[in-house]
């Protein structure tokens, strides 16, 4: 009996063109093996499970004016696809450093990377927060280029299991990295109505901040564990009812997304981050060295532009972009996920 072999068990059949469940999305999620669907869904205009597509990729290595011999960094190295298309332009001269504070997603994107042609006498990775920069560079070399995406990657956004949206039922998480902190469960039981409603204020410019502070309190006085993204969900939804039909469920819609962001930017203390990226970033270039930042949010933009100004009324910059940077109407078009995108750029003195 012990010897008897177990039954086969077969695979979740694929269904249809676009399974909706994300780990039944199994050709999406092996983009070596099924190109072609993976493809389809591009063209669909959606971002393929487990995959990150680089936006504004143009517009950045236009600006960076990468030549072969340089040092870079890419300061949140994701998916990696900015990374590669840096890579691309050193021609196997100088070096790329790309950081990034995802335990999980690091080493694929290291090995997808490396699989590229693009081992570690042109790239080295290290698992630290961008905010971290000046530990990166060496004494005897400053960087000709950097790059910081602040957005959340595409991976960490589908999959259900790190709790950053609502579009499916998950642990309420939002970690970059599972391993350090507390998840947003655990730091919600902790927040009073109106450090809540101040956090949605802060960090989302949420307007009704007030209303979706003292439902989540009130269901914690009431006993629920909002322990998941769909009990979140539920409470902010059931919170708005009063809103005006025709455009309530738009509106709730909105209003969740600003309250996961709210959230993951408290959890990963994301601002403090920026802020000592930005106040490093200047003694990491070398003379003439360029960054560009991109932001998705206005919080995000804020701290940039801010700093991007004093820096260059101290002399410290030589020149900065005067207007927001967006990606065209066709990347939109083409990907949905770059339309509330916002490029700044900066040139060391």
């Amino acid at each position: 009996m012990e010897n008897q072999e177990k039954p086969y068990k077969r695979r979740v059949r694929y269904k249809g063109k676009y399974p909706k469940a994300f780990k039944e999305k199994y050709k999406e999620l092996n983009p070596d093996k099924y190109s072609e669907t993976v493809e389809r869904v591009k063209l669909k205009g959606s971002t393929p499970a487990g995959m990150h597509i680089p936006i504004m990729v143009k517009e950045i290595l236009d600006f960076l004016q990468i030549e072969p011999g340089q040092i870079g960094l890419d300061a949140t190295l994701g998916y990696g696809g900015h990374t590669q298309e840096m890579l691309k332009r050193l021609e196997g001269k100088g070096h790329l450093y790309a950081l990034d504070i995802d335990p999980i997603e690091l080493p694929k994107t290291k090995t997808r990377l490396e699989k590229g042609g693009f081992g570690e006498d042109i790239l080295t990775t290290k698992l630290i927060n961008f905010s971290d920069i000046d530990m990166v560079v060496d004494e005897l070399e400053h960087y000709n280029f950097i790059l910081a995406d602040l957005g959340v990657s595409s991976m960490q956004l589908d999959n259900p299991e790190r709790g950053f949206s609502f579009k499916t039922d998950g642990p309420l998480d939002l970690r970059m990295n599972p391993e350090n902190g507390i998840p947003a469960s655990l730091r919600l039981m902790n927040l009073s109505a109106p450090a809540l409603q101040g956090l949605l204020i802060e960090n989302s410019d949420e307007p009704y901040a007030e209303e979706i502070a003292n439902a989540v309190v009130e269901a914690k006085r009431s006993g629920v564990y909002i322990d998941t993204t769909s009990k979140l969900q539920k409470i902010i939804s059931d919170a708005l009812q009063f809103l005006p039909i025709d455009s309530r469920e738009r509106d709730i819609k909105k209003s969740c997304q600003r309250s996961f962001q709210a959230l993951r930017i408290d959890v990963n203390q994301e601002f403090e981050s920026i802020y000592n990226f930005l106040d490093k970033v200047p003694y990491t270039l070398a003379p003439g060295g360029r960054i560009a930042v991109l932001s998705f949010h206005s919080g995000e933009d804020r701290l940039v532009k801010k700093s991007f100004k004093h820096l260059l009324q101290e002399g410290i910059y030589s020149e900065i972009s005067s207007e927001i940077i967006r990606p065209t109407e066709e990347e939109c078009r083409i990907n949905n996920r770059a339309k509330s995108t916002k490029m700044r750029w900066a040139i060391k003195a």
